[in-house]
């Protein structure tokens, strides 16, 4: 489903599996979980799983991917991507940073988010947005946490290039949904576009970003990528 979002020139693998096998982990890696409990090292697992593969398709060896502050992927040099996970699906997405200045992507089950986050993590602008969207016959379309998946794939983006970290208050995003949903006759697909207004600024970004998110058997996927040309293009 990623991959749906982004383009050729960037390599994603996802998998819906929760665990992966004894010995895909780099020793290093191996060190990093040696005191986490099981959810957690299986997500870590096989979001690196999923790397591995999406390095495979850059013409890349297997590398361990370990983590710098607030779990920020380390990459290969050259190398620019995002990792995400929920429950049901775990992906990687990475480009050369010849082709892609940054990106980032997560992914969310499609449920309502727990009371009392979405004041938390959204804008009021933003709340009477997705109200009147969620009244025009969206159906069962949680736009609250689309939004939640929209913001962290935008914070993803914007973190390894400022080292700032972003609040999801600093971040103003409007959503699109699409006519066609492109689903293939999948219950309960749909897929659209969104964007994003930074209300904190810096000049290695542009000030608005702009996305894509799609919902498919029960998982919504979203992604943020800017390209190094941002400026000749006028934004992202």
């Amino acid at each position: 489903m990623i991959e749906r979002l982004l383009p050729d020139d960037v390599s994603c693998a996802a998998t819906r599996e929760e665990t992966v096998p004894d010995g895909t982990l780099f020793p290093e890696e191996e060190a990093l979980m040696a005191r986490s409990v099981a959810k957690r090292r299986n997500d870590f697992a096989t979001a690196r799983a999923c790397a591995r593969r999406a390095m495979a398709g850059l013409g890349l060896p297997p590398v361990a991917v370990l983590h710098g502050h607030r779990g920020k992927p380390l990459w290969p040099e050259g190398i620019v991507g995002s990792l995400t996970h929920c429950n049901g699906y775990r992906a990687a997405a990475l480009a050369r940073e010849q082709d892609v200045l940054s990106l980032g992507i997560d992914a969310e089950p499609h449920a309502p988010l727990p009371e009392g986050v979405r004041e938390l993590v959204t804008l009021p602008a933003e709340r009477e947005r997705i109200g009147p969207q969620a009244e025009e016959g969206s159906g069962a379309l949680h736009w609250d946490r689309v939004l939640f998946s929209a913001k962290e794939s935008v914070f993803k983006t914007w973190y390894p290039v400022t080292g700032v970290e972003l609040d999801f208050v600093e971040a103003d995003l409007t959503m699109q949904q699409e006519n066609d949903p492109g689903g293939g006759g999948t219950p309960g697909a749909a897929r659209g576009t969104f964007t994003a207004r930074l209300l904190l600024t810096d000049p290695a970004l542009p000030t608005t970003l702009r996305g894509r998110w799609r919902i498919e058997d029960g998982v919504i996927a979203t992604a943020v990528l800017v390209r190094p040309n941002w400026r000749e293009d006028g934004g992202a």
